[in-house]
This record gives C-alpha cells, structure tokens and sequence, in this order.
C-alpha cells in the first residue's frame, strides 16, 4: 500500500522518547572523535579539581595562618585584630596540609607563607581557566564535526525516502529538520553539553570532599539536595514536553513560509496577501505560546534552585557557626571557623553549577526535543525498497506488462482495480480518461515511485520489484507537467540526467526538443544561470528544457505526464516531430489531454475508475462509439477543429476525415 500524493498531512507528530535512547544515538555521531573526547575529560577534571582544591585552601590559609598562632604573630600586640582573626581558640594544624606553621615562625614567615598560599590558589584559578576554555574548544570541535556527520545522514535519508513520504509531509517541515532541529543540537550537545556534565562533576566532587572533611557537616549542607533534584526532574519533565512542541510548531512555521513564497504570484493574483499574512500569524502565535510555555517552566527553575541554594547556605552558616559557640563540636566533629569557610565555599560551588545546569538545561532538554525529530525522521523506512536479493536491471528492450495490478493510496480505497495490458518494445501507449481515473497511478508505477498493492508489473520479464530501484530508473526518463529546474545554467539543468554528456551531445538534445533557438537568445545561451524552479523562463520553455533533459538521457522507456500541456499549438507542433524521433525504438507512455499525442499511438488505454474500459487506437475506438467516443465528443473535438487537421462531427456522423 502506498500514500495518495492528492492528501497533504501536516507534520508528524514526535512521540516522546526516553532521554538516556536519545543520547545513546548521539554518542553514535560523537564516537569517532573519542580521542579528543577523553582530552576533554580530563581537562574538565583538572578544572574541576582547582575549584574544588580552592576552597580547601582559603579554609587552610584561616586555619594555619589566620588562627590562632598565625593570628598573634601577624597582629602582634593588638587585642582586637587578633581575637578578630581567631587568636585564642585552639589550632587545627592538622588541616594545614599545604603548610604547617612552626613554632618560632615570625611574623615575616606567616607572611610569606600566607603570600605562597594566596599566590597557589591564584594560580588554580588560572589553570581552572585554561583548562575550561581548552575543553569548551575541543568539544566544540568534535561536535561541529559529528553534526556535519548527521546532517549529511539526514540529508541521505531525505533522498531514499520514497515519494509519497514528500508528498504527504510538508517540504518546509522535513527542511526544518536539517536546519532548526540542527541547530538546536548544535547548541544544546556542544556548550551546554559540556557544562552541564563539568557542573555534575564539580558536584559530585564537592560532596564527596564535604562528607570526606565532615560527615554530619556534609548531611547538613546537602539535606537540601533531594528538594532540588525533586525540582529539577518536575520542571525538566514539563519543559521537554513543551519542547517537543515548539520543534513541531517551528517545522509547521516554516512549512507556512516555504508555501507562502512558493505561492506568492497566486496570492498576489487572488490578492490573498491579508489572508496569508493572517494565516502566517496564527502559526507564528502558536509557536510563540509553545516557546513561552518552555521557557516559563525553564525560567522557574533557575530561581527556585537559586532559592534552595541560599537555604543551604543559611544551614550551614547557622549550624556551623551554633556548633562553634559551643565547643567546636558538631557530633564528634571538630570545628574551627576554617572548616565553617570551607563548607561555605564548598556550598557555592555547589550551588553554582546547580544553579547553571538549570539554565543550560533548557538548550540540553531543546536539543534532545530536535533530535527526537531528526532520529524520527531517520527511523522512517522507505515504502519502497531494494529486496536483500534484488539484482541490477540489464538494458531494457522496452516489454512492458502489468498482470492484475491493484494499487490504494488508503487501505480499503483502491485507486486501480485489476489492470491488465502488455506493451511490445518500441511501442507508444497513449493513456487518457477523465481527471482521478488512475492515468499518474500507472505512470507511478512503471518506475516503481509507488508499490503495487496486489498484481505486478514486469519489464522484459523481471518484476520491478526484483531489481534495484536504481538501475530501474536509469533507463526510465519522466517528463512531468510541471518539470522542475534546478538553480543553476541551462547546460547542467539539460546534462541533470546524463553528467557524462559532453557539450554538444547537450546542444543536439536541446535541438531535439526545439529548445535550441530560444535558448541561443538568452543573455549567455546556454551558460545562462536560471533562478529558483526556472524563474525567467515561462511554462513553455521550461517544458522543453524538461523534454531536451529527457531526450539527452537516451532512456530505454519514456513516459510523459502532460508533457506538451503548457505550451502553445505551434510549439507542441514542433515538440511532436521531435517526440516522434524520441519515441524511435523506446516504449513510451503519454497521459495526455490533447489529441495530437493520441492520433499516432499504437495502443490508446481507456481508464475510468481505475479501470481500463476501452483499447485500440484512435481509430478503432472511436469506430466504436463508446466511452472514448464520448471523451473525444466532449475534449478532443474542438482541438481537432482548431488544428484544421482532425475529423469533423456533425451529429453523430464523423468525416472520412476521420483520424487524420
């Protein structure tokens, strides 16, 4: 079963993923560069270990230096400096691990080494300094890289898609994938990423040395932990649902732009610009309100951790300072107002990257919203692909034959019921009937765009199902109503089929299909730059440079989907003697609404309701009278008049004219 091209779907709906499935798929993208990610590591290591180690050392420098002899020996006779500074309360010189005072150290000393102290602990922060900017650099690096590795992949997937994927999902939304979600990505898996794991290390690492230096203390200082990791899960989870939302509502804004330029002549034309510009604004508001969704429960986050931080803060304070004024005993703990500074620091450098993984977590939980859409959209299969076994296609001599042939865009809904009919090589089928019939379906088909959902359809006695898809259509060339040209000179737009082509095989082609003379009067002939889908082209020209593309790739079998409908009679004239050399020795199929392409098909297939009621040629089908006789009555008639050269109807007796 295939998709029916004639129903647009919006945008898919992202269902929701577990966050640890989304970033094992990323670690798949980041793991060639896992060198430089270990580098990473251990940098981040070492910045986490000098922010950690200077607030043991600021606690050291009070301790060792500050109280009690230090104190004394700096202050000297002054009462007030020294009792400011600790002197008098008993020395923990146990902690003075960097430097331990001597007895008969003088004032100079404690100087000197209070100096070296400060000087160390400047000289972490440096090293912390370099540190991080080496490592923010590196992971940068190593991420630019791996998302040039997935967009190229997403890219791949967009082209393996089978048709009815693009038919049904808006171009704007599939090109949001690559762009925005990207983006998001970008920013969420390099510099966020990187902070968010050094704060959780920097955590980690501040806890154990707080538990390390004081048991008692610590459960203190981190009682306030569950409530901030309890927060950080609620407000988390609400954001990646809103996040989810806003991904899809940017794919649903862009799709409306990308329709909206495309479609500007006709809005102009219908003068629909107000009613565009209203339509635009209500997508651009709901994915305004969907960003201020996320954002408001990203934004509450932040200030509640802040406040959760000072309430740890206000803990240890209080009962440091408590435990202090009694003794210097916290549960068999020894107190010194050095330990009260060091878990003081130790709680800001907690809280910092609490309080900083808050706020980055909002590009984190961003960037796993757009790469649920991005690995959605790599998990899509094909409906059409290569059987395990498939072969290549060998040169095609042009048997065509569709046995039984059933295809539904909707289960239960078929769209071509039972087709039968078989082709000779070099044959050209004519297919008409009126709009819906199934004319495109079976155009669709024969290159294998669309599965059949019951039957086959065989070329040279291989069903196309057997061989690849792509060797399949090297030898199929598709001329459209409305061909689509690429930005780029009119020589490459004709070479699109054949990029081997030389020059003047290009030339002959364009001569072929009567493009030659317009395009010599374009300002740099054939090295003209032509604008987005052929823009300073009309309809007409464009449908010959289409016919020449198609002419220079010397396909095996042709089929031409009212190919010669946008140009004029004089133009289709000579676009039919050059179709008649085209179709020399190649089967082709012409869905066609004028009458010129029918007169001298071999076979002329009838289709009504996806069913073939009538076959022959012109002549004979009209001999009869029938379904095709009344198509012709009704919309062929008046082109045959008008050409001077059909058959001419009175009542219901027709000429001896008749098929001319």
């Amino acid at each position: 079963m295939f998709r029916d091209p004639h129903r647009i779907f919006g945008g898919e709906t992202s269902k929701a993923t577990k966050v640890s499935d989304t970033l094992k798929r990323f670690v798949v993208y980041f793991k060639p560069y896992w060198a430089r990610y270990i580098f990473v590591l251990i940098l981040m290591l070492v910045a986490t270990w000098t922010q950690v180690k200077a607030p043991e050392l600021m606690g050291q420098a009070v301790d060792c230096f500050l109280t009690p002899a230090g104190a004394k020996a700096i202050a000297g006779d002054d009462a007030d400096i020294a009792a400011f500074l600790g002197a008098g309360g008993e020395g923990v010189e146990s902690n003075c691990t960097y430097t331990s005072p001597q007895s008969d150290w003088s004032e100079t000393d404690y100087l000197s080494g209070l100096g070296s102290l400060v000087l160390l602990i400047a000289g972490l922060f440096i090293l912390g300094a370099v540190a991080t900017g080496l490592m923010f650099y590196q992971m940068v690096w190593s991420g630019q890289q791996a998302l040039k590795t997935l967009r190229v992949e997403v890219f791949e997937q967009i082209n393996r898609l089978s048709i009815g994927y693009h038919v049904e999902h808006e171009a704007g939304d599939t090109m949001s994938r690559v762009t925005n979600d990207a983006d998001t990505i970008q920013q969420g898996m390099t510099f966020a990423l990187v902070q968010v794991l050094s704060g959780g290390v920097l955590i980690i690492w501040v806890a154990n040395n707080m538990l390390r230096a004081s048991v008692p203390y610590a459960l203190v200082a981190l009682s306030i932990v569950p409530v901030m990791l309890y927060a950080t899960s609620w407000f988390s989870k609400q954001a990646r649902k809103a996040f989810r939302v806003t991904r899809l509502e940017m794919g649903s804004v862009n799709a409306e732009l990308q329709e909206s330029i495309s479609g500007v002549r006709e809005a102009q034309a219908f003068s629909r610009e107000d009613e565009n510009i209203a339509a635009f604004s209500e997508t651009n508001a709901a994915n305004r309100d969907a960003n201020i969704r996320a954002v408001a429960f990203t934004a509450a986050l932040a200030p509640t951790l802040e406040a959760l931080g000072y309430v740890a803060l206000m803990l240890v304070t209080v009962v440091g300072g408590v435990a202090l004024l009694r003794g210097n005993n916290l549960l068999g703990t020894t107190m010194s107002f050095g330990l009260i500074i060091t878990f003081v620091a130790y709680v800001q450098r907690f809280n910092q990257p609490v309080q900083q993984i808050s706020v980055l977590w909002t590009n984190v939980q961003n960037a796993i919203a757009g790469g649920e859409r991005i690995f959605g959209l790599l998990d899509v299969v094909p409906d059409v692909q290569d059987a395990p076994n498939a072969s290549e296609m060998p040169e095609i001599k042009g048997l065509v034959e569709l046995e039984g042939v059933w295809a539904e865009y909707v289960a239960g809904e078929p769209v071509l019921n039972g087709i039968d009919f078989k082709t000779q090589p070099g044959d050209t089928v004519a297919i008409v009937g009126p709009t819906g019939a199934g004319k495109t379906t079976i155009a669709n088909l024969i290159p294998r765009f669309y599965d059949v959902s019951q039957g086959s359809i065989k070329i040279d006695g291989m069903d196309v199902r057997e061989v690849t898809a792509s060797s399949l259509r090297k030898q199929i060339a598709v001329v459209l109503q409305d061909s689509f040209l690429f930005s780029d000179t009119v020589m490459e737009n004709i070479r699109f089929g054949r990029p081997d082509a030389t020059d003047d095989e290009v030339v002959e082609a364009a001569k072929l299909a009567h493009a030659d003379a317009f395009i010599e009067s374009l300002p740099q002939k054939y090295e003209t730059e032509l604008g987005e889908r052929g823009t300073g082209l009309s309809q007409g020209q464009r449908q010959l440079l289409a016919i020449a593309r198609a002419a220079l790739a010397d396909p095996r079998i042709l089929i031409l989907d009212e190919a010669t409908s946008s140009v004029d009679t004089r133009t289709e004239r000579l676009i039919q003697a050059a179709l008649e050399k085209l179709f020399a020795g190649r089967t082709s199929f012409v869905i066609a609404h004028r009458l010129s392409t029918i007169r001298n098909a071999d076979q002329v297939l009838v289709l009504d309701q996806g069913k073939i009621v009538e076959r022959g040629n012109h002549e004979s089908l009209l001999a009869a009278k029938s379904f095709y006789y009344d198509l012709y009555m009704s919309q062929f008639r008046r082109q045959a008049q008008v050409d001077g050269k059909g058959p001419q109807v009175s009542g219901k007796k027709l000429s001896d004219a008749q098929g001319a």
